[in-house]
């Protein structure tokens, strides 16, 4: 009998275990849908995953492998949508390394408005190298902050469904077991 008790605490101190890291990568990876240090997305989807190994939470694989994909999607379109706001706007090789190295700045200066000023300001600034007119150079810089910011809009959208189907699921167990 004792057995079957040691089991089913280590279960649970497990299932506990494995929900507590999976709330502290959820919060985590919705932070990084802001910090670009951090890989957000991917970092909330593996608190899903966690849950699913909870022996109290079960995803289809459906669900699992199709999110997954969501994941990857996302990671793909947040890399290019900036690069695609600078060459949308006309951007030269200067204005996309200024708005980079502005967005390696921003990290560290002023942050978080760090990140959302100085890609801006680092397009601008290369363009102006590059020789071209303060009008053109600002609306190059206004596409990089247009793309930078999409992105980040489209990772904060997914990080808002993590939290909603972490919450959920534990709120169902919590609820279950009063």
């Amino acid at each position: 009998m004792s057995i079957f008790v040691d089991r089913n605490l280590h279960s649970s101190l497990m299932d506990l275990f494995l929900i507590i890291t999976a709330a502290i990568l959820i919060i985590v990876g919705f932070l990084g849908s802001i910090l670009p240090v951090l890989p957000g997305i991917p970092l909330s989807y593996l608190g899903i995953v966690l849950l699913h190994l909870t022996t109290l939470i079960d995803y289809s694989w459906s669900f699992l492998i199709g999110w997954g994909i969501v994941v990857v999607i996302i990671q793909i379109v947040d890399y290019f949508l900036p690069i695609w706001g600078t060459k949308k706007y006309g951007s030269s090789k200067y204005g996309t390394w200024g708005s980079t190295l502005g967005m390696v700045l921003g990290l560290f200066i002023l942050p978080p408005w760090g990140m959302l000023i100085f890609p801006f300001v680092g397009a601008v600034m290369g363009e102006l190298i590059a020789g071209k007119p303060s009008p053109i150079a600002l609306k190059i810089g206004f596409g990089t902050f247009i793309g930078f910011l999409a992105g980040t809009v489209l990772k904060l959208l997914i990080g808002i469904v993590f939290i909603y189907i972490y919450v959920r699921d534990v709120w169902t167990i919590v609820a279950t077991a009063f």
